[in-house]
């Protein structure tokens, strides 16, 4: 009798992030090296893409149903982001205005937006797992974290002195690093809880999900507030005045400026640590439901 071996099945999104960081760091260095601007799309499309694609493409791999197709994935990510960021800037424009709550109007419209864009595209689902929502939910989160990553990039090649490529670099490598800890994780928590409880007929919008988007969206508001609260514990512990810059934003004293920097990243990576771990709470949620539904079907 012939024993057949399986060999363990490859996971792609190593490969997915190897070849693309490559490309990304040649597109680099040949644009600074001759100068073409025609290379400036595919250095922002490269930089701004890469770590949510392959997030997404990790994520996918963990699939709990067979319900989640590429094609799902590929419409969730695309589809999904281009809603997102498009509903977000309609509603931001409209709604909001410069206040002190600027971002916690920011945070609610971001997570709603891109918790209805979920809930229309997997509607019809005959399967919703806990797994699968947080999955989808994250595909949607780093489809809109990619274009506006991709928004934030290409803004910052402009600047008063002409095109820069180093602000557009650091823009893409500090949007990279964080793109992890933003809207990915924010909406696979929505979309994990939207997902519990539902059916094949319809969502349910019950209290526990409408708390979690209430606190999602906090967490928003929070990061993107995080400069503002780190200026302000800044000038409380070194009894400073703010300056402020030539746009006429407020900006800590040129002495203080290492306190700012370490008391911003404590404070995004605290925020960071809250989701991570709500996450990981859902994911383990989601274990035991599975083991039950395999323990059942015995």
């Amino acid at each position: 009798m012939t024993t057949v071996s399986r060999r363990p099945r490859r996971r792609a999104w190593p490969r997915i992030f190897t070849v693309g960081l490559l490309l990304w760091v040649l597109s680099v260095v040949v644009t600074y090296a001759t100068g073409n601007p025609n290379l400036l799309p595919t250095l922002v499309l490269l930089g701004s893409f890469l770590v949510p694609v392959t997030f997404v493409a990790w994520a996918f791999e963990r699939r709990d149903s067979g319900e989640i197709t590429a094609e799902l994935v590929f419409r969730t990510f695309l589809v999904g982001g281009v809603l997102g960021v498009l509903g977000a800037s309609v509603l931001e424009t409209y709604l909001l205005y410069p206040s002190t709550w600027l971002y916690v109007g920011v945070g609610l419209i971001e997570e709603a937006v891109k918790l209805v864009a979920l809930a229309l595209l997997t509607r019809g689902l005959a399967v919703k797992s806990l797994r699968d929502g947080i999955i989808l939910g994250a595909t949607v989160g780093f489809g809109f974290s990619a274009f506006e990553s991709a928004g934030y990039a290409l803004t910052s090649l402009f600047t008063a002195q002409g095109l820069s490529l180093t602000g557009l670099v650091t823009t893409e490598l500090l949007r990279g690093l964080l793109a992890p800890v933003g809207h990915g994780l924010w909406t696979a928590i929505l979309g994990g809880l939207l997902f519990a409880p539902s059916t094949r007929e319809h969502f349910v919008l019950s209290l526990r999900l409408a708390t979690a988007f209430l606190g999602v969206a906090l967490l928003h508001a929070l990061w993107d507030s995080m400069s503002a609260i780190a200026l302000v514990i800044t000038l409380v512990l070194t009894g400073q005045v703010a300056r402020f810059d030539p746009r006429g934003l407020a900006v800590p004293p040129g002495d203080a400026a290492t306190v700012y920097t370490v008391t911003t990243w404590a404070g995004q990576g605290v925020i960071a640590l809250i989701g991570v771990l709500w996450l990981l709470v859902l994911l383990r949620r989601a274990r035991q439901e599975r083991s039950s539904r395999r323990e059942g079907a015995w």
